[in-house]
């Protein structure tokens, strides 16, 4: 069995791993790149994935970095069955169809200054009528519900305590006379997150695929990160100012819902402060959340039972109109406005900051996880200013950071999970995490449990060995083939140069002209991208 990885390769987006046999050729997760502009390239080169080739999907979790890249593969040839949980689907549906409206308004902005300039037209990554098509391949299951997707490979789903819907894949495979098993933890969930279950105990693997998100680093206590947030909302309102808080729409937003719900219960939640969900998305992930009860965890299901649904709250508004979400800044005094994206780099958030950041009574507050290059991440590190929507912003509003709401499970939680597994010896590859936390993980795994670790590379194959070797024997690593083009490395060579001595130079021009060699670089990027994959 071959293994190539496609993303989440000491990154923590682009989730897809390509498993290879002699009978057939299936991926775990199809998940888009985000971050920045080289590694978002990557969702352009497809034929990498040779879709037509592929004979089915698994999927972890509805979340685009986990599903993102699927429409663009139908369009470039998969057609064969996509595996996930009635939830997953019922999630994916309503995110790829948000991501699709984005990326062909992103083609038509683009287009338009094409059109001024002369230059090519671009098209979308993909449509929402690729979505559609994706969507109809989808078949659902279960968890526990034994899954024969192709010859020779058995799997089952379990709960991964992530999201609505998560999965951890148990997978066990044939070839000859070896029959080997793979657990894929996919993005694996905090014991006792609101709404959600804990993480399903899993006590056997010959290969372990584990996140590494925070691998260097434990949560806040959860009681603890409630205080936060009622503090974060007194400063605020005692400052008649509003409280920002970025989320992600699916599962962040749900669960802070369900915590200023809990925070009203217990008189920390002002009665006249209005509460709006400014996320189209979020508003139709909320309603799922709603019409899916059997996923949510026993304390969520009793309080439905009795009639105190933990996603219902005084106040609560949802606004899915552009007019509406505007209004909001036009408020006087104090508001709480939970709003997309989770990271501040997309969507309605941006708005909400480049109104709020600069006012000194203001609360923002950051509830997961901010990559590398994000707004988020700047605001976090401490940056003064912050560019938004085309204009220099200062920080003067106060910052907090409340890592007790991530979806995430942090490091002892992690090393908890793992402790199930010490019957074996499986060989550990980390994956969907940053170098260092990356890193920090495999030392400790190493020390507790003895276990062999890998930590991949972008593209890397990795092929498991059959039959019974020493541990260390048991994954062989090759490198993805470089190609090789000698007769243009001195030209390319002598451009890149030529670019990196004028980046000093582009950085002096207006924020204007700055924007439009970007473009224009991007799409010259996108065009040899394009190149590449069909030789």
């Amino acid at each position: 069995m071959k293994i190539t990885f496609m993303g989440a390769a000491q990154t923590v987006t682009g989730s897809c791993y390509i498993l290879e046999s002699a009978s057939h050729r299936f991926a775990v997760d199809c998940g888009m790149h985000q971050g920045n502009a080289e590694i978002e390239m990557r969702n352009w080169n497809v034929a990498l994935y040779r879709p037509k080739e592929l004979d089915f999907i698994l999927i972890t979790h509805a979340h685009i970095d986990h599903t993102g890249l699927l429409p663009r593969l139908v369009k470039e040839g998969f057609s064969g069955p996509i595996h996930a949980t009635t939830a997953t689907r019922d999630l994916m549906e309503i995110m790829l169809l948000d991501s699709a409206h984005i990326q062909e308004m992103e083609a038509e902005w683009r287009n338009k200054k094409s059109q001024r300039h002369g230059q090519r037209m671009s098209e979308p990554l993909y449509t929402q009528a690729d979505v559609e098509k994706t969507l109809a391949l989808i078949k659902t299951v279960e968890y526990g519900q034994p899954l024969k997707p192709g010859p020779g490979v058995e799997v089952v789903f379990r709960d991964a305590g992530h999201i609505l819907g998560s999965s951890v894949i148990e997978m066990t495979y044939q070839e000859g006379t070896e029959s080997k098993k793979i657990v894929f933890s996919g993005d694996l969930g905090r014991p006792h997150q609101l709404l959600v279950n804990d993480p399903s105990t899993i006590v056997a693997a010959d290969y372990l695929f584990v996140e590494s998100t925070y691998g260097d680093r434990d949560h806040k206590d959860e009681t603890k990160s409630r205080d936060e947030l009622a503090e974060a909302i007194a400063y605020a309102y005692k400052n008649g100012e509003k409280i920002i808080i970025p989320a992600f729409a699916v599962g962040r937003t749900q669960e802070i819902i369900y915590t200023l719900h809990l925070l009203s219960k217990e008189g920390r939640l002002p009665s006249d402060l209005p509460v709006f969900v400014d996320s189209p998305l979020a508003t139709k992930a909320t309603e799922i959340f709603r019409n899916n009860p059997k996923y949510l965890d026993d304390e969520a299901q009793v309080m439905i039972a009795n009639g105190d649904s933990p996603l219902k709250l005084k106040n609560l508004k949802f606004t899915l109109k552009t007019s509406e979400s505007q209004a909001i800044n036009d408020i006087k005094g104090s508001a709480v406005v939970i709003s997309a994206s989770g990271m501040a780099n997309a969507g309605r958030i941006k708005h909400h900051l480049r109104h709020n950041l600069w006012r000194k009574g203001a609360s923002i507050v950051f509830t997961g996880y901010q990559a590398l290059g994000t707004p988020g991440r700047k605001i976090v590190d401490g940056a003064k200013k912050i560019r938004i929507l085309g204009e220099e912003v200062a920080v003067n509003a106060k910052i907090f950071t409340i890592g007790g709401f991530s979806a995430h499970a942090g490091l002892s939680q992690l090393m908890a999970w793992m402790e199930n597994f010490r019957g074996g010896h499986p060989e550990v590859i980390l994956v969907h995490g940053e170098p260092a936390a990356q890193k920090n993980l495999a030392e400790k795994i190493k020390a507790a449990f003895g276990w062999t670790v890998h930590i991949p590379s972008y593209l890397e194959e990795l092929t498991l060995l059959p039959g019974k070797v020493p541990a260390t024997e048991v994954a062989k690593v090759t490198a993805a083939p470089r190609i090789d083009w000698d007769f243009l490395l001195g030209d390319a060579d002598h451009l890149l140069a030529e670019l990196h001595k004028r980046v000093g130079q582009v950085q002096a021009l207006p924020w204007e002209s700055q924007t439009e060699i970007r473009d224009r670089l991007m799409e010259i990027n996108r065009m040899v991208v394009e190149l590449v994959s069909e030789i």
